[in-house]
């Protein structure tokens, strides 16, 4: 054990829920461990705010990479979050007010003393999809709205469209229409829930067909190599979740003018870990909160991308 261990506390789902051979919280464990780091284990029933203070339930954590026996418990106390020195959040969608109140408890523990990765204010305000609104010049035309008529309009106007709600992942409920499809209204009824709640719109994009790209940014630096996850035969999305087959590939000189844009606004803003989507030549998420794709990156070029992102955090400690 390192003299001065790095106290990490990472707040997610339950460990034993997870898929361990591509579980991008797993990789950030396992380099934690390598360091030698003395980590605690929070899922989002086990934090809470007292007296103003953020404290957690935490669970002393060991972690191996055996897809059979990954996470040993240990110990159990009371901590005052604020006396960790990194706290990860990595708890995945959905974005519904249950994560805005976690995060409302990690500003807490940041203004105690520990790094939160990404900042909460962050993870608040960079919807994964909405937060292309703030690049429009590398993003395809999109609509978030909660007009059914706008949404109809869009459709008719522009043809073929992408329509997905704001707060999910994983490719779910990501619907493509074209112009004169039938299933349009009960597909915009349900993302808006009658009109009740915002979804996105946004043009159709061919170049689906040869990948949706997830390019990972360590403190608004890329990865050289990014991970093309191609749609099966028979479904439109690029998620490997969704049975989408993921292949290895070097940055483009497009993908990395996006990079250009959007890394150092995500830097100004906190994020120390991110992965933005581009398909084709443009720029479709900006993903802040569970970003994945480390170990599958990490296998094809023998990458170690948890520790740049460890080497990352302890220049901001």
């Amino acid at each position: 054990m390192a003299e001065n261990p790095l106290r990490v506390g990472m707040v997610m789902d339950p460990i034993e829920s997870i898929t361990p051979y591509k579980d991008s919280s797993l990789a950030m464990l396992l380099e934690a461990e390598r360091r030698e780091a003395e980590i605690h284990y929070f899922e989002q029933r086990h934090v809470r705010i007292i007296g103003g203070e953020a404290r957690g339930h935490s669970t002393r954590l060991n972690v191996r990479d055996d897809n059979d026996d990954w996470f040993e418990m240990g110990e159990t106390s009371d901590i005052a979050l604020g006396d960790l020195d990194v706290v990860l959040m990595r708890k995945d969608p959905p974005f519904d007010m249950e994560y805005i109140y976690t995060t409302y408890i990690l500003d807490r523990a940041q203004e105690a003393g520990a790094l939160v990765v990404n900042h909460p204010r962050a993870l608040r305000d960079i919807n994964e999809k909405a937060y292309t609104a703030w690049f429009p010049d590398i993003t395809p035309l999109t609509l978030v709205t909660r007009s059914m008529d706008d949404m109809k309009a869009f459709l008719a106007e522009h043809h073929h469209v992408v329509a997905k709600p704001l707060h999910g992942m994983g490719g779910r409920s990501v619907f493509v229409i074209r112009k004169g499809d039938k299933n349009a209204n009960v597909v915009f009824e349900t993302l808006t829930q009658d009109g009740t709640e915002f979804a996105m719109v946004q043009m159709f994009i061919p170049e689906i067909s040869d990948g949706d790209k997830r390019i990972l940014l360590i403190d608004g630096e890329p990865v050289p190599w990014c991970l093309a996850r191609v749609p099966p035969e028979d479904d439109n999305r690029g998620n490997l979740v969704m049975g989408a087959k993921g292949i290895g590939q070097e940055l483009s000189a497009r993908d990395r003018e996006i990079c250009d844009q959007v890394g150092p606004v995500l830097r100004d803003n906190g994020v120390i870990f991110a992965g933005i989507d581009v398909i084709g030549d443009y720029l479709t998420e900006v993903n802040v909160t569970s970003p994945t794709a480390i170990r599958e990156l990490d296998k094809l070029y023998d990458l170690n991308i948890a520790g740049e992102m460890f080497d990352a955090i302890e220049k901001h400690l």
